[in-house]
């Protein structure tokens, strides 16, 4: 089932789990004893990281509330104005957009814009990139020369990799680089690229669970993000790894950038706390606390991760913008034509 898949709507209750408020750990000063109301369908490290990071500095309890990114813009969706959240963190940016598109977030400061390089937002300042990650092409470094990878992620989706290549379709990132497809090749090359992953690839239910078999050897090659790997290499080390990573590059659509992202709703009854929340995410302190604890890009510059990652400037992506590949709609149409859905 598709991330952006309205089925997906949380039930109230014990799915959505309760949302629990993360004690501050120091004195609440005078005038600071807010709670704010955190939605997040983002990794729980980066999150939690972010949460503890924001209250040690403001004092502000922060009450996060936990599930699937298009789940819990689902439930807002169905809340409406009467919804506790104040601010939303998605893991994509389709489930962000999808309440943009509705009216539901309230503009971006402009300062916390100002701050960031423009491809990192939406064009109408809606909502913020938080982090940026990278498609890659995880392989087995004892099956697969690296000579032997296709030049273009389009060419695994061929006669000659069958059965050698894992995808996951219910992943968002798997869904914007069809969009991307789309949006650089055209709808023809999109559909035919998801049929020829159907009728080659080998689906898998979650992106370190592909990792993790391209690791084992049974598959030559994984069509992933390439934090997932890092999350393996950080349990088995480094040294460990017969999966590697591929960076196809040259502005490919298998070199895709997507982002995670947030946005203030515009329910908010505490606007000024959530717009401060987004710019501390987006701050120095806040992007620092958030790549301390996950291996994706920051999208502040001058800010540096721990982790060995490419450099950004190096990934030479394709030439999209966020906005390009955040309809959830327009995705799962694709897939839905190509049979995968």
């Amino acid at each position: 089932m598709s991330l952006f898949d309205r089925r997906a709507l949380l039930r109230t209750g014990a799915s959505l789990g309760a949302a629990a408020v993360v004690p501050a750990g120091l004195a609440t000063p005078a005038g600071a004893a807010e709670t704010l109301t955190l939605y997040n369908g983002q990794h729980a490290e980066p999150a939690t990281a972010v949460v503890q990071a924001f209250m040690n500095a403001t004092g502000v309890q922060v009450a996060i509330r936990k599930g699937g990114s298009a789940q819990l813009a689902n439930q807002i969706l169905e809340e409406g104005a009467a919804s506790p959240a104040d601010v939303f963190f998605s893991e994509e940016t389709a489930p962000v957009a999808m309440l943009a598109a509705r009216k539901l977030l309230a503009p971006v400061d402009p300062a916390t814009l100002a701050a960031l390089p423009p491809q990192y937002a939406a064009r109408d300042g809606s909502w913020v990139g938080i982090t940026a990650r990278c498609r890659v092409v995880a392989y087995d470094m004892r099956q697969i020369a690296p000579g032997e990878l296709p030049a273009s992620v389009l060419d695994f989706a061929t006669p000659a990799w069958k059965g050698r290549v894992a995808y996951v379709p219910t992943s968002g990132e798997f869904q914007s680089q069809a969009l991307a497809i789309d949006k650089l090749r055209g709808r023809d090359a999109a559909i035919a690229w998801l049929k020829g992953l159907k009728d080659n690839g080998r689906v898998y239910n979650g992106n370190v669970a592909a990792v993790q078999a391209v690791q084992r050897g049974e598959i030559a090659t994984a069509l992933v993000n390439s934090y997932y790997w890092f999350s393996v290499a950080d349990e088995i080390g480094e040294e460990n790894m017969r999966c590697q990573l591929h960076y196809l590059g040259h502005k490919d659509p298998g070199a895709l950038v997507t982002l995670s992202a947030a946005g203030a709703l515009a329910s908010s009854r505490k606007p000024e706390l959530a717009q401060r929340f987004l710019a501390f995410m987006t701050g120095e302190a806040g992007q620092q606390a958030i790549v301390d604890a996950v291996a994706e890009y920051p999208v502040r510059p001058g800010v540096v991760s721990p982790y060995k990652l490419k450099p950004i400037g190096e990934l030479d992506p394709p030439d999209v913008a966020p906005d390009d590949v955040s309809d959830g709609a327009a995705a799962l149409a694709l897939q839905r034509e190509a049979g995968l859905a």
